[in-house]
């Protein structure tokens, strides 16, 4: 039987594997974070390990704790994910909360590298014409959607939100989604980490759902949106698998 005694000890372990002696937290709220994050949620099975970091990072960043994205930027390295890896999902953020939360994530990533004697990754030099991008985000929106990649926002005829949207289609699904370092499973997760953290109920939806066809299991999806939950809130969190409990049905068996 789970005990708090025994959230305390998995969680003091699991506090230790991620972030040494020291996560940053104060002292009155040293006995509830061990035993609900690390011991409940971060201990839980269902996600690897380096996949609940990712969600982590992703939710930090959409939400701008810096100091406490930057301690995490540091386990991260200590869980064995490579710079380029942590880099590209602070650069995804940018297609969900701005790029002026991307410059800021990454600026803290940065600060925690140069610490660790740990370089930048070099950028990679990216050519492809806007045509391409365009024809790259359709097929990956196809892939991503199927036919819901045509409705909404994003269907053909909208003349309002035309006026953004191919930009957003470019460059979102097009060019940063393809970018090296990060595979198309763990963008997904990004998303789902991302928008539950930003409070966007109605995209949690739509990519819990397009999340599988990427090769995550709906276990998988859902436990990505729990590990935001004391990053980024547990409402947001439980109105997230509120509207997933009906997308992706009340099992989460793979």
């Amino acid at each position: 039987m789970t005990t708090r005694a025994t959230l305390r000890q998995q969680g003091e372990a699991m506090r230790q594997r991620l972030f040494g002696d020291d996560d940053g937290a104060p002292a009155f709220l040293r006995t509830i974070n061990t035993e609900a994050s690390y011991g409940a949620i971060w201990s839980r099975p269902g996600l690897a390990m380096e996949d609940r970091m990712i969600c982590a990072l992703a939710a930090l960043a959409a939400v701008q704790r810096l100091p406490k994205l930057r301690r995490h930027v540091g386990a991260a390295l200590r869980l064995g994910l490579a710079p380029r890896a942590i880099v590209e999902v602070l650069i995804q953020i940018g297609i969900y909360a701005g790029f002026a939360a991307s410059e800021e994530a990454v600026e803290a990533a940065a600060a925690e590298f140069a610490v660790r004697q740990v370089p930048m990754p070099d950028e990679p030099e990216r050519t492809d014409s806007l045509e391409a991008l365009s024809e790259r985000g359709r097929k990956l929106m196809e892939q991503l959607h199927g036919e819901r990649a045509r409705q909404g926002y994003a269907a053909p005829g909208n003349t309002v939100t035309g006026a953004l949207y191919p930009l957003a289609m470019q460059y979102g699904y097009g060019e940063i989604w393809f970018r090296p370092g990060l595979d198309m499973r763990r963008r997904a997760l990004v998303t789902v980490a991302a928008f539950t953290a930003l409070k966007l109920d109605s995209q949690v939806q739509k990519f819990g759902q397009s999340a599988l066809n990427m090769g995550l299991s709906k276990t998988e999806v859902i436990e990505a949106v729990i590990q935001t939950a004391p990053l980024s809130g547990f409402a947001p969190a439980l109105n997230a698998l509120g509207l997933l409990s009906a997308a992706l049905g009340d099992s989460a068996k793979a």
